[in-house]
């Protein structure tokens, strides 16, 4: 249960930069981490992409256990 409220936490971070990047030009992550070919910023970026990876795969339980 705590995995996939980190994953859903990353993915709303996720979500807002690519947003923010949309309409502003502006990488949130980026900018606050140094760049965004820094070391830090490209593991948020990692591992906001395996949250959305693991998100996609267990979807199917995720709307089972709300509804």
């Amino acid at each position: 249960m705590i995995v996939k409220k980190i994953a859903i936490i990353l993915v709303i971070i996720g979500a807002l930069n690519w947003g923010g990047i949309g309409v502003f030009g502006v990488d949130l992550l980026g900018n606050i981490f140094g760049g965004t070919y820094e070391v830090f910023s490209r593991m948020i970026y990692f591992a906001v992409g395996i949250a959305g990876v693991y998100l996609s795969l267990t979807f199917g339980q995720l709307m089972d256990n709300n509804s």
